[in-house]
């Protein structure tokens, strides 16, 4: 379904500077899949991700979707397959636009815009009715400017507008991360009911490694740009944090000492 070989990724390649954001990833996600997406600062996960979304291209390697190779497509030619969110609430959306024009701008993901992505009645009952479900009450705000949510409201909203039109695969890069406690469990708890209903083959980012253990049915961690750990649904089911610790240090010779790290 989604498929990465042999993509690796430099920056700043042949200088002093010359760092391996991703060397030689080999990945394979059926469709369904829900894997989550652990490594300290600079590990490669967010690079992970703008390659995949089509942000950044592979210096080698193949992206490929359903067999077809992406990875020279641009970024808006792939979001009618990938729908992304991101950690800073602020981003994703229109904040001088309403509720209802950021969502009819999600509506036309994927297809020629031109004058078709304004608000019609049938577009507003639709709109109320997917708003509904996130069950916050927006519904009932469609001509409130977004960038007068609040994060929860506006990150609740980012994730509708990224699984609208019902993409194949959904990115989530530390959606939760900038929220408040109950806010981000409240994000959680819809990621995990939409993609569920959905069956959307989902990445998720995450610091928080009970989170990271807890959602899924696989888990990942990387480490200066590769991947040192997959674990399956059949062993992550009884996965703990000090275990999963012990494999890094095990693997790496290292500790896992980043601050962001959440051990939950």
């Amino acid at each position: 379904m989604l498929d990465l070989v042999n993509v690796s990724k430099l920056f700043n390649p042949g200088t002093l500077d010359e760092k391996v954001a991703l060397m030689n990833i080999n990945m394979k996600f059926s469709p369904g899949d829900f894997v989550t997406v652990i490594g300290s600062n600079g590990a490669g996960k967010s690079t992970l991700m703008n390659v995949i979304s089509g942000v950044m291209k592979p210096d080698t390697g193949e992206v490929r979707i359903e067999g077809s190779e992406i990875q020279q497509l641009p970024e808006y030619r792939r979001s009618r397959w990938i729908g992304r969110v991101f950690q800073d609430p602020m981003a994703g959306t229109a904040p001088r636009m309403s509720i209802e024009e950021n969502l009819a701008m999600a509506y036309t993901r994927g297809k020629k815009r031109g004058f078709g992505w304004g608000v019609t009645t049938s577009k507003r009952n639709l709109f109320r009715e997917q708003l509904q479900r996130l069950g916050i009450g927006l519904e009932n705000r469609l001509s409130a400017k977004v960038g007068l949510l609040s994060g929860g409201e506006r990150q609740a909203l980012s994730l509708l507008m990224a699984t609208f039109t019902k993409p194949q695969i959904l990115l989530l890069d530390e959606h939760t991360a900038a929220l408040d406690p109950s806010r981000a469990e409240l994000i959680t708890q819809l990621t995990e009911d939409i993609v569920s209903e959905l069956r959307l083959t989902t990445l998720m980012v995450t610091h928080n490694m009970e989170q990271a253990i807890r959602l899924g049915n696989r888990l990942i961690m990387m480490n200066k740009g590769r991947i040192i750990l997959d674990i399956p649904e059949e062993r992550k089911q009884s996965l703990t944090v000090s275990q999963l610790l012990g494999e890094f240090e095990r693997i790496s010779g290292q500790q896992l000492s980043d601050d962001r790290i959440v051990l939950g």
